[in-house]
């Protein structure tokens, strides 16, 4: 199975658990790129819409594009009162619309499904002269060294995921490579920021975050079980609550 269509599998888990965005974020995108009403706007992986509710009412005319059927659904029904709003179930690899015509383009945690040269050569087609690419990732932090749960996260990580990457919380090497790739297809005038948010979770509610993300719903059902299991254990040890780290960063560009 292709592993974007894992996030299909759990709808009201992604909707109720994945992180929204701050509005100093939306703002700063609104003003760079100067998106409003009569403008085009496309969202790549709208999910069941987390980034999508400020950009919608800006007034802009909004093409949300999503592979998962169930995700696609559930976004439309979300957004039914905006007539300003539009869903693709489908993938931006065969997305189709006129080039050029494109005020904004747009991906919340989602771009890198895309195969880097696909998706930066076909953004920049889509888009008008001038027109703005907006790219941002949160990315959650349970690491500390002075957090003792944290550790034993880490721990437990470590040994039934040995081979996955430790997220850093600044990431300095990942956010100036990914400058350097939208320069190197041609976009110009490069902001990048970052911002910061806290989520607190139960032991069980952070087991169902775990669960909206691919490479946890693709574990071996009985090492899942274990790991999971452990997870809880861990938390519940430490008063039933677990505080996630949110880095957000954004780039914005002009073609």
């Amino acid at each position: 199975m292709d592993k974007r269509l894992t996030f299909n599998e759990e709808v009201e888990n992604y909707e109720k658990w994945r992180p929204t965005y701050c509005d100093e974020l939306f703002k700063d995108i609104i003003e760079y790129s100067h998106i409003e009403q009569g403008k085009k706007a496309i969202e790549i992986g709208i999910g069941t819409g987390q980034a999508t509710r400020p950009f919608l009412e800006t007034g802009c005319e909004l093409t949300a594009i999503e592979l998962g059927k169930d995700l696609a659904e559930y976004s439309k029904l979300k957004f039914l009162d905006y007539k300003n709003f539009t869903v693709c179930n489908t993938a931006f690899e065969d997305f189709e619309c006129p080039n050029g015509s494109i005020d904004i383009i747009y991906s919340a945690t989602a771009f890198h499904w895309i195969p880097e040269q696909i998706g930066y050569p076909k953004v920049s087609k889509l888009l008008k002269t001038g027109g703005t690419l907006a790219l941002l990732w949160n990315r959650p932090f349970v690491s500390r060294e002075n957090d003792e749960l944290h550790q034993n996260i880490q721990r437990i990580y470590q040994k039934y995921r040995p081979s996955s990457t430790q997220i850093m919380e600044y990431d300095t090497e990942r956010y100036e490579g990914r400058k350097k790739t939208i320069q190197a297809y041609g976009f110009r005038e490069i902001v990048f920021k970052l911002y910061h948010l806290t989520r607190t979770f139960s032991s069980s509610d952070y087991i169902d975050l775990l669960n909206t993300y691919s490479d946890h719903r693709t574990m071996p059902s009985t090492t899942k079980v274990l790991f999971e299991n452990e997870i809880k254990e861990a938390i519940l040890r430490f008063g039933d609550v677990l505080y996630v780290y949110d880095t957000i960063d954004l780039y914005l560009a002009k073609k």
